[in-house]
């Protein structure tokens, strides 16, 4: 039976789709996530540095990009349930430039051109540590079909020390905040002494 047959059938089942997985190439990389724009937002951030002296009072701080976070819905809604991210859960990171200035826009920024998207995906059999982390943009901003993941140091440590729950920044989306309040109240606005 053909895939849209049997995800009709089964629709008019009551069943609903499953879950859109990871799918990796022969050279062990992941292959570029599909149809990410129509999963659930959890969260987005403009800007956002980890490392020290990375401020916003900073005179001259680098120019940020958005962060829009998304996750498979099925994702969500067990985390939602349980409180817990199952397996092959993914977030993708699309990151967009910001744009001032234009058409109608006089003051503040708006969302224009996407550089990319990164993921974090949570894969006990194959990661020993359960999730890695990749990037799925290229030199010069080219957009890769495949990618191998972040070497431990790069990604996974900062977000198991720091990370809300299970290695996931949930302290920063509001969208779990609210399906799961023990991952943290909403965050207050520290501001540097000078």
């Amino acid at each position: 039976m053909k895939r849209a047959a049997l995800v009709f059938a089964l629709t008019c089942a009551g069943f609903s789709e499953p879950m859109a997985t990871p799918k990796y190439s022969n050279d062990d990389k992941l292959v570029r996530p599909t149809g990410w724009r129509r999963w659930m937002f959890v969260g987005a951030n403009y800007g956002m540095g980890y490392a020290p002296g990375e401020n916003i009072d900073n005179p001259k701080p680098k120019p940020g990009t958005f962060h829009n976070i998304y996750m498979q819905p099925e994702a969500y809604d067990h985390f939602a349930k349980t409180g817990e991210f199952p397996e092959k859960t993914m977030l993708i990171m699309e990151v967009v430039k910001p744009g001032t200035h234009a058409s109608i826009n006089k003051r503040g920024m708006f969302q224009s051109e996407q550089v990319g998207i990164e993921v974090a995906l949570k894969d006990s059999k194959r990661f020993s540590d359960k999730w890695a982390y990749f990037n799925f943009i290229g030199e010069g901003g080219k957009q890769l079909n495949e990618s191998k993941a972040f070497e431990k140091d790069a990604c996974w440590k900062c977000h198991n020390a720091h990370g809300a729950k299970d290695n996931v920044f949930a302290q920063f989306y509001p969208v779990l905040r609210e399906a799961r309040p023990e991952v943290g109240e909403p965050l207050k606005t520290v501001k540097s002494a000078h």
